[in-house]
């Protein structure tokens, strides 16, 4: 990391002085900021499991969006999800992390997973561990979702005359400007497990989706898929205190939200997982050198 000269860090730029004082703390907190995939699980693993293919050869069909080729990973350890993941927390009164990634009870988080993929409601805990794993749910989704936006924010910071803190501080201040507000209108949303659906789910690096930006016309709905025929749809509540029971619903259709895979190939960058090959077939050739192939 960049040094500063001498002097505070605030005479050496000024604008600095504005963050959020947590903010600033929080830049120097030395390996804070990044989870590689060396040193901590991919925060999407809990959700992987669930399309870990256990009947003979275990493990998971993906196709790699570098090369466009269709991969399969030996195990469950879901190996090929290992990206970078730069953290921020969201909430309102920031303080400095106690870890690099959101808090969430995974014992809890993977009971209700379980529970979803098999359409088994009341083996998914009480109704108050099951409103806390939603609650988890979205917090990775959001993790996820912000990722993108970091990196991108990362390159055009960097084309700047700044330090490293600076950047970082900078890449904080824009994420938590994008995502602070919008994370405490979702724990206000009102949500339902969609169970049993009939056709299985594709999930990519980044599959949370906010249908009122990513559809038109819109739709007032966010989803994450929970495994291959479970999906969780929140939905505005129109509330400003406390929140609803999760709803279970058995499901045979998607209806409105039928362009869930569709979304989940547009927001792919690093991979994306299928239950089947012919899925991840059809769609290879938007990656990769396959993608390079089909231009005519």
């Amino acid at each position: 990391m960049l040094g500063y000269p001498h002097g505070s860090m605030n005479q050496t730029r000024p604008w600095l002085a504005k963050l959020h004082p947590a903010c600033m703390l929080y830049c120097h907190f030395e390996g804070g900021f990044f989870m590689t995939g060396q040193d901590k699980l991919h925060p999407l693993r809990p959700f992987l499991k669930n399309w870990v293919w256990e009947h003979g050869r275990v493990g998971t069909r993906y196709l790699d969006c570098q090369d466009g080729e269709i991969k399969f990973d030996e195990g469950k350890k879901s190996r090929f999800a290992n990206e970078d993941y730069f953290y921020v927390p969201l909430a309102r009164e920031m303080s400095p992390p106690a870890g690099e990634g959101p808090m969430v009870q995974e014992a809890g988080l993977a009971r209700f997973l379980h529970a979803a993929q098999m359409g088994k409601p009341t083996e998914a805990g009480s109704a108050a561990e099951v409103l806390r794993a939603v609650h988890d749910c979205i917090e990775l989704g959001l993790f996820s979702a912000y990722q993108l936006e970091a990196r991108r924010a990362f390159a055009r910071y960097s084309e700047e005359p700044m330090f490293d803190d600076e950047i970082r501080a900078a890449v904080i201040t824009d994420i938590r400007t994008l995502y602070v507000e919008r994370r405490e209108q979702l724990h206000l949303y009102d949500y339902s497990v969609l169970y049993g659906l009939p056709h299985p789910l594709m999930i990519c690096e980044t599959p949370f989706i906010d249908w009122s930006v990513r559809v038109s016309p819109s739709t007032p709905y966010v989803t994450l898929p929970l495994g291959p025929y479970c999906l969780l749809v929140g939905a505005t509540s129109g509330r400003t205190s406390k929140t609803a029971p999760v709803v279970w619903q058995a499901a045979t259709a998607l209806g409105p939200l039928k362009e869930h895979n569709r979304l989940q190939v547009e927001q792919a960058h690093a991979w994306l997982v299928a239950t089947s090959v012919d899925q991840l077939a059809a769609v290879q050739g938007r990656f990769g050198e396959h993608k390079a192939a089909a231009k005519p």
